[in-house]
Order: structure tokens, then sequence, then C-alpha cells
């Protein structure tokens, strides 16, 4: 039904510069590569010269001698002003000089000029490539209705502005257009995602079927022809009967190469789309577009059917200026259409966020316990994996169909995708269009994802004409001159598979919660780490406390990233006279480690100081850890020194083994008795030793020795030797900073090390 450029001639037509006409016999079979920009003719009510950078005329329409009373090649190589006179001569040097390419320049041309002498014409002026391009088209006799002014234009603006929604927008438009045009029928024909179209406004003489709500296929409007709407927004067919008028040369001589009339106002049509308007009983037609965010959104198209139709450029571009303004105005009304579902949803967004700020679940689990998730943008399911978890809501298909569903809708930068048809992308996914035939997805990468869905909504489609006829012919004999279609009857199609379409309002929704997502996630670990931090610091002594016949000595590095850890430590009296020194690590990081830290530390003090043995401590911890620590693990090991004797009591749960430099040599302990705190395996033993006046007891975590691909074993062993060979006979201070960086390798946990060296002095 558009006035639709299918094809155009073939390029042996266009190399021919001989006067025969420059189309062969169409053929379909290619022509969604066709170039109809450059069609080598035009169509026969006006004439057209292309000119060099001197004005001279290098190529001609045929028709000249007809128009203008000279032949063709008569007027190569001629300056313009030679042929059509100076006051046309003088227009198109001022039309160039002050760049004004677009309006028609009104001149009348000398008396013996043919057919256009002493006619006044519409000169229009624009360039191709390095040519100027002169059309000249007689003003036609307009009809009452034909008529612009200023006055009346500015009305037929007015009347746009004054519609509320985009359905009344389209209709006021196919009626301003047709009553400036005299057009029998004039529609609003809009595009999809796939660039099939619709017919959703209609102006038309009452006795004509109605093609209001029918639908044509992307077919209809090849591609190239959808690039050149989007560059000369109106197009003209005043006689579909009309003989195309070629070029001569066909070839532009100094670029062997056609002229672009892509900006031609007289360019010839393809005969494939001549031949569609013939089968549809038009005899004349015109096409505005409308043209939104630099996208083509839709077009006018106006057929006639009473006969040919020249309507005057004035009112050519009175149409093309309301389409214009339309387009301007089809944003502000599409989310017109939308505001009380955009607000409904804003108010759906504001109460999520708060609940989620206000909830001390983790946030995943927050979010997908929160009713509005699915009312933000009315979807029936959603999905979300991390850190390889699993959550759904509401109706969703099996993991393996999501995770495709991820891998062929997520995009690289992870930012909003979406589709209404999940079939297309994978053909697999057509048998769980029940439950998910539309999604909506953010993400980042195949590891981190969230999806809305929406099941397939089954619907009946009115289309202009069976769409699949031209594809029928070619399968049944691919010899066969692909045609327009003959028929334009409803012919009704049942659409499964595909969703609800996803409105541009839902997306920018999710990408608003998403970006409220990252700033609740940002914020919970700023709060998770202050919090771990601050328990960090009320847990782990800053300082050694002095103790009567030892010193002790520690150090604690946070994790790469300056990542709190569950590493800890402790010195402490007993009321015998013997101190306590333990050290300590909890799996994990953050909040939940350091929590566990405390408890484990603060148990670990009141056994002690209860009267048990560092034995007996470490029995009742794995107890603790695995009654109020569940899923925890740690390890700790404990000594309980008598500075007085010397006499020392160790106990080790899972932790690497202390080591004792004495007399010149670095041992390692006993390991230890029992495994992890918290696996409910094992049970712990004591072990004991003297430290003579100047021997040291080094207690340590794994941070200080662990490396990746390095038993720890081995680094344990690089450990003792460092430990030996270093002078500990100096201060505490420089012996245990050198020791710090013993063990070679990128320091990716936390570590603590503590020190502890008999005196002998307890007075």
């Amino acid at each position: 039904m558009t006035p639709v450029e299918s094809c155009a001639l073939t390029s042996d037509a266009l190399g021919r510069l001989d006067h025969t006409p420059a189309y062969s016999a169409p053929d379909l079979t290619n022509c969604e590569q066709e170039p109809i920009h450059i069609p080598g003719a035009i169509q026969p009510h006006g004439l057209l010269l292309a000119l060099d950078e001197q004005r001279r005329i290098v190529m001609a329409s045929r028709n000249t001698a007809q128009l203008i009373g000279r032949p063709t090649r008569d007027l190569l190589g001629l300056d313009v002003r030679e042929v059509l006179g100076a006051g046309p001569a003088t227009a198109i040097a001022q039309a160039l000089a002050n760049g004004d390419l677009s309006a028609p320049i009104p001149v009348t041309i000398a008396p013996n000029l043919g057919q256009l002498g002493a006619a006044e014409v519409d000169l229009i002026v624009h360039r191709s490539g390095s040519r100027t391009v002169v059309e000249l088209e007689p003003v036609a006799a307009p009809q009452t209705s034909q008529t612009v002014s200023y006055r009346s234009a500015r009305a037929a603006v007015t009347r746009l502005t004054e519609s509320s929604t985009t359905a009344e927008l389209c209709q006021q438009l196919a009626r301003e257009i047709r009553r400036i045009t005299g057009f029998d029928r004039v529609m609003v024909y809009r595009f999809d995602e796939a660039w099939n179209g619709e017919v959703v406004a209609e102006e038309r003489r009452d006795d004509l079927n109605p093609f209001l709500g029918l639908h044509y296929p992307a077919t209809d409007i090849p591609a190239q022809a959808r690039r050149l709407y989007t560059v000369n927004w109106t197009r003209l067919i005043a006689d579909v009967l009309y003989e195309p008028v070629a070029l001569d040369p066909v070839l532009d001589p100094s670029t062997g190469a056609p002229l672009d009339l892509s900006h031609s106002v007289l360019r010839s049509v393809s005969p494939i789309h001549v031949e569609y308007l013939s089968n549809m009983g038009v005899s004349a037609s015109m096409s505005v577009s409308m043209v939104k965010d630099g996208l083509l959104w839709g077009l006018v198209a106006c057929h006639h059917y009473s006969g040919p139709l020249r309507v005057p450029f004035d009112a050519r571009s009175a149409a093309e200026f309301l389409g214009q303004t339309a387009s301007q105005l089809i944003d502000d009304r599409e989310r017109a259409d939308s505001h009380t579902d955009e607000l409904r949803a804003s108010v759906v967004l504001a109460r999520l966020t708060a609940a989620l700020a206000a909830d001390p679940r983790p946030v995943y689990d927050a979010l997908f316990a929160h009713p509005g998730l699915l009312d933000l943008i009315d979807a029936r399911g959603a999905a979300l994996w991390v850190d390889g978890r699993l959550l759904t809501v509401g109706d969703v298909p099996d993991e393996s169909t999501l995770h495709v569903i991820a891998r062929h809708l997520g995009s690289a930068d992870g930012h909003v995708t979406s589709t209404s048809h999940l079939a297309g992308l994978a053909p697999e996914l057509a048998d769980a269009a029940h439950v998910a035939a539309g999604a909506v997805h953010i993400g980042n990468g195949p590891d981190r994802w969230m999806m809305w869905l929406r099941p397939e909504i089954e619907k009946t489609v009115d289309w202009g004409g069976d769409p699949t006829n031209k594809a029928l012919a070619a399968a049944e004999d691919p010899s066969v001159r692909l045609s327009p279609r003959k028929s334009f009857e409803k012919w009704q199609q049942v659409v499964r598979g595909q969703s609800a379409p996803w409105h541009a309002w839902q997306l920018s929704m999710v990408e608003n919660l998403r970006q409220h997502l990252a700033s609740e996630l940002l914020r919970r670990s700023h709060e998770h780490t202050a919090i771990a931090e601050s328990l960090q610091r009320a847990v782990v002594l800053d300082e050694a406390p002095e103790f009567a016949g030892i010193d002790v000595l520690s150090r604690y590095r946070p994790a790469k990233g300056s990542q709190l850890g569950g590493d800890w430590w402790d010195a402490f009296p007993l009321s015998d006279g013997r101190v306590v020194l333990a050290v300590g690590d909890v799996a994990g990081h953050g909040v939940s480690a350091a929590t566990a830290m405390a408890q484990v530390r603060t148990a670990l003090r009141a056994y002690m100081i209860d009267g048990h043995s560092p034995a007996a401590c470490l029995d009742r911890l794995d107890v603790l850890v695995q009654s109020l620590l569940p899923g925890q693990t740690a390890t700790v090991v404990v000594a309980a020194v008598d500075p007085t004797t010397g006499r020392v009591e160790v106990a080790n749960a899972g932790h690497p083994p202390p080591l004792l430099l004495h007399d010149g040599a670095c041992e390692a302990l006993p390991t230890a008795g029992r495994p992890l705190l918290g696996v409910a395996h094992g049970q712990a033993r004591t072990d004991e030793l003297v430290l003579a006046p100047g021997d040291v007891l080094l207690m340590y975590t794994d941070g200080l020795v662990e490396r990746r691909g390095v038993e720890i074993d081995t680094s344990i062993e690089r450990f003792r030797r460092a430990a030996v060979t270093t002078d500990h006979t100096r201060t505490l201070d420089t012996w245990i900073d050198d020791l710090l960086t013993a063990v070679p390798g990128t320091l990716d946990d936390d570590l603590t090390i503590v020190a502890l060296r008999t005196t002998g002095a307890t007075s």
C-alpha cells in the first residue's frame, strides 16, 4: 500500500549510452541490494540538468527537446545561461552562493523555449557530489484545497500540537495532508522493530475500502528504500503510467558512475514499485517521511485513484513540513501515551528501593522477596544468577533455558537489552515460549545477570495481502520473474511465540533499578567495612600489653585492597601469673568474619580464665563454632606461658605450627592435635615446652606463608629458614619486619605475626 521503491534498474541498463529507456525487465531476486538512488532516469513532468563547477551542462534528461526546444546532445558543454537564459542562471548562482538548496525558486522561462516557454516553473537546485543538479518543474495550477499560505500552514501546525496522544496526532496529520494535497486516500504507516508496517491512521474518500489496521511485511520496503526515505523526505509520482526519461549520458563522463539522485524531486522510481501501485489501482502517489531520532519511524502514504495528480511544490513542501513537525511531536506524544504507566512504575520503584534499604537480608534476597519486582515492568517472572546461585520468582523456565536466554540476549557492556521474540534469537527457545517468549536482560557476563520474562501472546494480524507470496513464487520456480503481489485482500495470520512488546520507559525503569542496586550494594559494602573495622579494632590489639619476664610484639596487615579478614590475636594474664598468647583465623572477610572472630576470641578468654587447659578450650570452641556459627570454620593456636619458669602449654586446632627459636636453631612445634574448628572431628591435645631466657616463640597466620601455586609446607620451611638466619638478637621490631617479606610472592590474604621472647626478669 505504500509508495515504496522496491527495486531500480539493472547495471546493464545503466551502462547504455543510447537513447533507449534506462530500465530493463525488473527482477526482484536481488531487490534488497538494488541501488534505487541511481536510477539514471527521471519522471517526465520536468527536466534535469547536471552542471560542472563552471556551470556547464554535462548531463541532461532526454526530454529537453520537448520541454525547451533543444535536443539533449546539443546542450552538453554549454553554459547554463546559454540554455535557460539570464534569469534562471542568476537564480542558480544565488542559490549556490546562499546555500539555500531546499526551497524552489520561481522563475519564468524565455518565450522561445519549447513547452516551457513563457511558463512559470519551479527551479530546484541541489548538490550531488561535484555536480550541481538543476531541476525545472512547471508550476501546476493548484486545486482549491492545494493552495497553501502562511496562515493555513500555521493553523495546521496548531491543530497538530493540540493532539494529546500519538493516535490523535497521526489521525490529524493524515487529515491535514489530505486537505493540502487532494489525494483520495492518506494513511500514516508506522514501522515495528522488524520493519513490518501498520496503518495507524487514515483519511479517505467515503467510497474507498478502509486500510486502517492492516499490516504490511518488511519486504514491501527494502532496507535501501528505508534509508532513502531518511535522506529525501518527500516523493511524488504524479502519474504511475509515466514513461521514464533517461539521462544522457547515463554515466557521469568524469567519474564513470551514475549520478546520485537521492535528493532529486523528479527521480524516477523502480518499475517494480510502479507495478505494485498499479496492482492496487493507484494512479498517483506521494510519500512523506516521519523520522524520529534519525531513524525512520513511519510514512505518510498518499494514494490517488481517479487519474494523475500533480501536487504543486508548495503543497508538497507544506506536507513535508507537517511531517517534520509531527515527527518532532511523536516523542512527546509517545511519552504522554505511557505517562500514567510510567508514573505507576516510578512509585513501585521508589517503594522497592526504600524496602531494600531497610531490609536486613542480603540485597538480592530482599529484592526477590518484594512483590514490586514483577510489577515494575509488568513481567510474569524474573530470574537472577550471581556467584553461582539462582534466584527466581514467578513463572520462569528451567535453569538451563535461562542460561541460554542470558547467553543470547546479554550485551558485552551489561546494559539493558530486550526482545519480545526470544525464538528469533535462538530457535531452541521456541519450546519455552509459553513461559518465556520475551525478556529484558541486565548483567555483567555469563556469571552475573538478571532477567524479567513474559510469556507469548497469541494474536491475529490482519495483513494487506499474503506477505509470503513472493518467497513462495521463488521456491516453486527459481527462474520465475518475481513481481509484486496482485492481491491486497485482507489476509489473516495467527502469530505465536511473541510476548507483548517492551516499552522504552520499562527499559529505563530497569536501568534505574540497576543503578539503585549498585548504590545499595556499595552502601552496604561501606557499612560492612566500617562495622568490620570497628569490630576488629575492638577485638585485635593495636599493641601488646607489657608483661614481666617476657616481651611480646605483633604485626597485622590487611588483605589486598585493604579488605578486612578473619585474623586476630590476643595476649592477657591469668590469675595464677601465667600469660596467654593466642593467634587465630576465621574463614572469610568482612562483617561475618569479624563477628565470628569476636565471638571466638571472647569465648577463648572466658574458657582460659575459667581455668581450662588450652586443649580443653579448643574443644569447647569447636562446639561453639558448630552451634553459634554454622557454616563458619576457624583455626586457633593458644599458648599459656609461665614467665617465671618458662614453662609453656601449647594447643593447636588446624593452625600453622608455631616456630621455636632456641640456641641458634629454629624448629616447628608438633602439628595440630585436631583439625579446623567447626568440623566436629578430633580432639585437641596440649604440648609442653620450656623456654630459656632469650628463646623466641613465633606464632602467625597462613597469610604469611600461603602463596598461589606453592605447597604450604614448602612456604613454612622457607619461613623457618628465614627466621633462623635473621638476627633476632636485635630488637623484635626489626626482626619481625624482616620476616613479613621472608616468603616471596603476592600477599593476597591478611596476615598476623606475634613473637614472644623470654627475658628472665620477673620483678
